[in-house]
């Protein structure tokens, strides 16, 4: 089992999708919880910063993780195995714009469907976090953000938790390179205020047209 916390926590910071320091990778044991220790190096992890808490709540909660009560309350109330918390900074980034996160490109959309942006009042509080991130991950879906704070990805396993938390980032990185680019569309060109040193080639003559221009050298004497 710890090799497939290392390796996850490896993938993680290697991605990108947390910092070198931060991030929580968890699973379900049986009426267990495995969770990562606060703030542990996830590229390099060693066999103490894995620990184990009930799946009940905890009687003394200074003795876990920041995070466990979000998690147990995942596990409570979904059917993850697995839980993957990370901070990804273009999903984040969209997350501070958009309502809902749908990919664009098509093994996001086959695979996350939509991702819901939760607005919690106070991140960092977890009860508020614990009362509402749940339903967010019922049925079909497999990732949720918290508005401008962090991603939480679920699956069977913590490979399939990771997965699904690389494809969400991978999705925000096509939206942000869209919308960078002005969509499928390049922006109509505007036009530029006319100097009154330009020749103005569509100006229109005050001759009316089909008259000629009357030849008055002959006047000239």
């Amino acid at each position: 089992m710890f090799q497939d916390f290392a390796r996850v926590g490896r993938w993680l910071v290697q991605d990108g999708l947390v910092p070198s320091l931060g991030g929580t990778i968890s699973c379900r044991d049986g009426d267990k919880l495995l969770i990562t220790k606060n703030d542990a190096p996830l590229a390099d992890l060693q066999g103490e910063e894995l620990l184990t808490v009930p799946l009940a709540a905890a009687q003394d909660k200074t003795l876990e993780p920041r995070d466990a009560a979000v998690h147990r309350a995942i596990y409570r109330e979904t059917g993850a195995a697995a839980v993957v918390q990370v901070f990804s900074p273009q999903t984040l980034a969209v997350s501070l714009t958009d309502n809902k996160i749908i990919p664009q490109d098509s093994e996001g959309q086959a695979v996350i469907k939509s991702a819901a942006i939760v607005r919690i009042h106070q991140p960092l509080n977890p009860e508020e976090t614990v009362r509402l991130l749940p339903a967010f991950l019922q049925g079909s879906s497999v990732a949720a953000v918290v508005r401008g704070y962090s991603v939480f990805a679920i699956g069977s396993n913590l490979t399939e938790a990771y997965r699904h938390a690389a494809l969400l980032e991978r999705s925000c990185q096509i939206l942000v390179s869209m919308r960078a680019s002005g969509g499928n569309r390049p922006p109509a060109p505007k036009d530029k205020p006319l100097q009154s040193h330009q020749p103005r080639h569509d100006r229109r003559s005050a001759i009316p047209p089909g008259i000629g221009v009357m030849d008055r050298s002959r006047y000239k004497r």
